[in-house]
This record gives C-alpha cells, structure tokens and sequence, in this order.
C-alpha cells in the first residue's frame, strides 16, 4: 500500500519503519526542519533498539521517505496515520492541537478518497471531532472526496517497539466503517497470521481501550508500591510476596514490581487525562485519583530514605545514580524517576554525579546544575561518592563488582530502587543495603555523622 505517517516522533517512526519494512511505501511527513535534517543524513531524534538499522534499511530501499510536503505524501496515499503528540494541558486534558491540526491539513490537500487512521493516543470522542474538522475543510474547498476516519491505538512499549508492532499481543480497530476495517486489516495481515490478533470495535471504544490499559498497568504498579510500603512496616519482603502473589494466575508477574514510581511519557499523562475525562463527564474517579496520589508519594520514598540514612545531612554529600532514563532501553527522562530524585538532592546541597548508557545527554539538559555531573561509566560514578542509588535496570547494572563498591563508596551503601540485588549478598560484600519494602529496609544501619570538613 501507499501510505503517510504524520509525525516523526516516537510512535510516528516505529509505524513508519516497521510498515515500510514488510513493502509499503511510507512518506514520514514532519514540518521540524532539525528533526528532517537528522532523518536524512541517517541519524535518529531518538533511542529505540534496533530502529536505526529498520529505518536505514527501509530508506535505502526507497520504500521509507521522510519529507515536510504533506500534499506529496497523501497524493496517492491509502491511508494516512496521524502519529503526532498529544502533550497534556495545566488541567491535565490532552492537547489535540496538534491531532486537530494534522486533520485539518490533510483535508486541505487531499486529493482523493482515503482513510485517516488516528494513531496518537487520544480521549474518547477525539475521532469525531477529527471527522468534523475534516468535513467542515472538504466542504469549504468544494472537494468531491471522502475522508474516512479510524482509531488504532498504538501499544509499544519503549524499549521493545520494533518487536511490539511486529508481534503485537492485539491490534485494536476503531471503526464502524466495513471497508475502513477491511483496509486495516490487509494493512495488518503480515502481523497477523499466527492467530488474529485484529480487535475491531467501535471507534470511542478503541479510543477508550488505550487508556484503560495504561490505567489498568499503572494501578498495578501503584498498588505494588503501597504495599511495599506496608511490608517494609511490618518485616515482610516485597519480592518474595510478589513471587508469591504473582504465581496466581489470575494475577501474573507483569508490572508487579514495585520501585521508584511509573514514571515516562505514557502511564502519567494518561492517567492524569482519564482523571479530568472523569471530572469532564461527572464520572467518579477514586481508584484513579489514588494510583496518582501514590505514585507523586513513591518518588519521594528514595530521597526519604537517604535522608533518614545521613540523619538528614545531605549537603555536601556525593550520590551516584545509575540510571537516568525512566526504564532501561531508552533515552527518555519525560517524568524519570531519577530526574525527580536528583532535583530533590540538589536542592538539598548534595552533588550528584550520574550515569545512563543512552539517557545522559538528555538529563544533562533537563536538569543544568552545577551540582550535576555525568561520569564515564557506572564504576566512575561512585568512585569518591558517599552512596549508590540505582534508578534504572539497565543489564549492565544487574551483576557489578560489589566488593570493587565497597571500596569506591565513602559510606558503603547502596541503595536499589529497583529491587534487583539480593540484600544478603550485597551486604557479605561489606556493603549496606536498602531496597524497596525489602525486610530491614526501614531500619538499615546507618554511618556516622559527617565530619565538618567534609559538610
């Protein structure tokens, strides 16, 4: 098929290079000159595993073109996705300018019929609004065309797009339009032939699907959280519960773990949307509002317990952090975890000095303070620091030197958001350990008080 992607951002790119990949021809359209420039010359905005090969491959061949002429890019185009941003709002709504607006332009240059397929995560009656726009734009122009509209919420898991589209676990349909669904579902075919994983609905209700999804895994994570909290009260270990939790089938492993709070640039900003739809239709939103709540209480239990752990002297002292993007796999820092805990610190007056194998570049400009530095490498980092946190589980993190730690670190402690270390070994190492509702994170020992010279 003949097909344009509106938007070369995350998902706009991963759609563009995984169609273009299985033989459609794909015009990836974005008006960022900047962000062309880099496309062309073969460089990617962004980190993805193994994107960069799929989008050269794709643009050598010809079947992957990244342009700004939007009428060029529809001319012959089955069907157009919109995979633009949808930022929220101070009110915490989604901002469909940009949705609102690719609409618009695609209906002003548009020269035949053709299917709008609205990728963008979007609230419930998003498509229609996009159908009126369009409508309105046709009927000014005097153009004998029909534009049909659809939903396809995207499901890609940063980190593990490329295999998310290519094996996708469903792939929802919003449509009451049967060629419209027929369309798509050729669209979809070669990922589609184990089993049909094609999901056809009505479009509010595929609208609807992605953010009951993310809502769905950030209760979870919330949840999991909580009750790391409770387990660190009354002794218990949070990871042997969660593997006792988990083995229920009806329950799982996935998103069960609990650590520094969900953070990135999906499960925020859509639980935040769903609460003001709630608020917007009179719909109550309790269970909504706590998995909030918990999450904002989450990222302050790692500063929390630093601070108990220093008896409340942070100034002068050094962290490192391992890990600075929101999960491993990817340089994405949009509501990180380790970018809120490291603001936290340095308002405090401590130094902090990280380490990301992707991600630095990208915290070094969020967060411009003098009192933060980046490090070569994750040994780099904690040589001369008085503590260890690691914020992201990166592989590289999961097996270090601990003996080689307790020898670079001026207070012998580490501290595992994550959960990823076994607490017994860390500490037949020589060093502290502290985890999240592991048994004895409340009351791990503590070190002396700082000599003055070094506060």
């Amino acid at each position: 098929m003949n097909l344009a992607v509106i938007g070369a951002g995350y998902v706009g790119l991963v759609t563009a290079a995984c169609l273009a990949d299985v033989g459609n021809k794909v015009y990836c359209v974005d008006s960022d000159p900047a962000k062309l420039h880099l496309l062309r010359g073969g460089h990617l905005p962004i980190y993805e595993p193994g994107l960069d090969t799929l989008v050269a491959r794709n643009t050598s061949a010809g079947r992957l073109v990244f342009t700004d002429d939007l009428a060029l890019a529809v001319a012959d185009a089955d069907a157009a996705f919109v995979a633009v941003g949808t930022p929220p709002r101070e009110d915490g709504a989604a901002d469909l300018g940009h949705v609102l607006q690719a609409a618009l332009e695609v209906a002003r240059v548009a020269a035949r019929d053709m299917l709008v397929v609205i990728k963008s995560t979007v609230p419930v009656g998003t498509c229609d609004r996009v159908r009126e726009v369009m409508d309105a734009e046709l009927a000014r122009r005097g153009a004998p065309y029909e534009l049909l509209v659809a939903s396809n919420p995207e499901f890609l898991k940063e980190g593990h797009a490329i295999d998310d589209f290519q094996r996708p676990d469903r792939i929802v349909i919003g449509t009451s339009d049967e060629h419209a669904c027929a369309l798509l579902r050729a669209l979809y075919a070669p990922y589609n032939r184990n089993r049909d994983r094609l999901i056809c609905m009505d479009v509010r209700s595929a609208e609807f699907t992605k953010y009951a999804s993310n809502a769905m895994l950030a209760a979870r994570i919330s949840l999991m959280n909580e009750l790391a909290g409770l387990a660190e009260r009354v002794d218990a270990d949070i990871e042997a519960v969660r593997r006792g939790t988990g083995a229920d089938p009806r329950i799982g492993y996935d998103f069960l773990y609990a650590g520094a709070g969900y953070g990135g640039s999906c499960l925020p900003k859509d639980v935040r949307a769903l609460v003001r739809l709630a608020e917007e239709y009179g719909a109550p939103a309790d269970i909504l509002n706590s998995v909030q709540a918990v999450n904002m209480r989450q990222r302050a239990v790692l500063y929390e317990k630093l601070e108990r752990f220093f008896h409340g002297r942070l100034a002068g002292r050094t962290i490192a952090v391992w890990g600075l993007a929101f999960k491993p796999a990817t340089d994405d820092i949009r509501e990180a975890p380790a970018i809120d805990l490291i603001g936290r610190l340095l308002r405090a007056g401590a130094l902090v000095r990280g380490y990301d194998p992707v991600a630095a570049a990208n915290a070094l400009r969020a967060l411009r303070h003098d009192g933060f530095s980046i490090a070569d490498d994750a040994y780099s980092a904690c040589e001369g620091a008085d503590a260890l946190v690691v914020m992201t589980e990166w592989r590289e993190f999961k097996s270090p030197d601990f003996r080689g730690l307790a020898q670079a670190l001026r207070a012998r402690a580490v501290f595992d958001a994550r959960n990823i270390y076994d607490p017994g070994y860390v500490e037949a190492c020589g060093l502290r350990y502290e985890g999240v509702g592991r048994t004895g994170s409340s009351s791990v020992r503590r070190p002396a008080a700082v000599p003055a010279a070094v506060r």
